[in-house]
Order: structure tokens, then sequence, then C-alpha cells
């Protein structure tokens, strides 16, 4: 209340804060024409336009567009996405920890251990595992992207000494949809860069 008869004496600072702040517009003052067109109609009652009807100002009566914290489907979107993201996070972190450490140099393969658990937890998931594999997994190896020189990323070493870059990304996204299809597509379009690689 205080704010609103501060304001009415001052029509220029009340328009600025209607037109940064919608909410706050809603709440100091009804709607009204734009204060240079009042003078033109004083004694006349006043018109509401239809642009200002139709603008959506949040009140006490209308529930916010957004879940709430009480809304049970929202809790249970919530509590899923911590159950994937624990899940997930281990992985995660070796991945990071082997592409953007210096705990493998350009072209080295990794550790039986760290080998293991990226075919294990990555590749097998791969969309397309079998023809990255090819003729046979040799071993995991981390190197500079042959068209991306500024990115490291993972790569299948074959049997025959071909190697082929794969996505940890794509791996992951697969692995989820697969574990958690009814709450996949969000997770992925809140939680990954590129939404449906």
């Amino acid at each position: 209340m205080a704010a609103l008869l501060l304001l009415k004496g001052f029509p220029l600072l009340r328009l600025r804060l209607q037109h940064y702040n919608p909410l706050a517009a809603g709440l100091l003052s009804a709607p009204r024409r734009p204060w240079c067109t009042t003078a033109e109609s004083a004694g006349h009652e006043e018109e509401v336009s239809s642009a200002e009807k139709s603008s959506t100002v949040l009140s006490v009566t209308d529930p916010p567009k957004y879940h709430r914290w009480g809304d049970p489907d929202y809790r249970k979107w919530k509590d899923k996405e911590e159950e994937i993201l624990r899940d997930i996070e281990p992985i995660i972190s070796l991945t990071k920890e082997i592409l953007h450490s210096d705990r493998y140099m350009d072209g080295e393969r990794l550790t039986v251990e760290d080998e293991e658990t990226v075919v294990e937890k990555l590749l097998s998931h791969h969309p397309h595992s079998e023809d990255k594999i090819g003729c046979g997994l040799d071993s995991i190896m981390v190197d500079r992207h042959p068209q991306f020189r500024h990115s490291r990323c993972l790569f299948v070493v074959r049997t025959d000494g071909g190697w082929i870059d794969f996505s940890y990304q794509k791996c992951l996204r697969a692995y989820i949809r697969d574990k958690y299809p009814s709450h996949a597509e969000r997770f992925i379009r809140e939680h990954f860069k590129r939404g449906s690689g």
C-alpha cells in the first residue's frame, strides 16, 4: 500500500515498473491507459484496451503455471531425476576425469580398470556399438578428435589396428532411454546440451 501511494505521484516511475516487472504492475495498480493519454480522457469513463485485458498478470486467484513441490507429479519427477543423476554421476565423473585431466596423454590407452568401466557403462549402450567395435575391441584410447582438434574424446581401437571415436553422451542418453523410458526425454532435454542425439 505504501508503494502504491509512493508511486501515485510519479507516473513515469510507475510506467517503468510496469514495463520491467509485469507482476509488480498488477499488484501496484489496476491496468490503465499510458500516462500520456490520461489527460485527454479526463472526466471520461476509463476504458481498458483488449491488449491490456489479454495480458497475463498473476493474481492470488490464478495458480502459477509451473509445478510446485506440493504437486505429487512434480515430486515424483524430482525424485526420479535425483535417482537418474545418482545412477550416472560416477561414470560421468570418470569420463570427465579421463578426458579433461592430465591423467591420460593424447593417444594413450586406458588402464584395464578404466577400460572395463567405460566398455560396460558407456560403449555397450552406444546406439551403434557393434559398428564402432567392428572386427573386435582391442582397447579404448583417449585422443584429439580428428576434425575438432580442441576436443578430446574416447576412441575404440579395433583388433585390426583401426580406431573410431564414440560419444559418451550418446551412450548415456541411450542408457537413460533404456533404463528410465518414461522420464528419459525430459531428463535428456533438461540435462544434456544436445537433447536428441
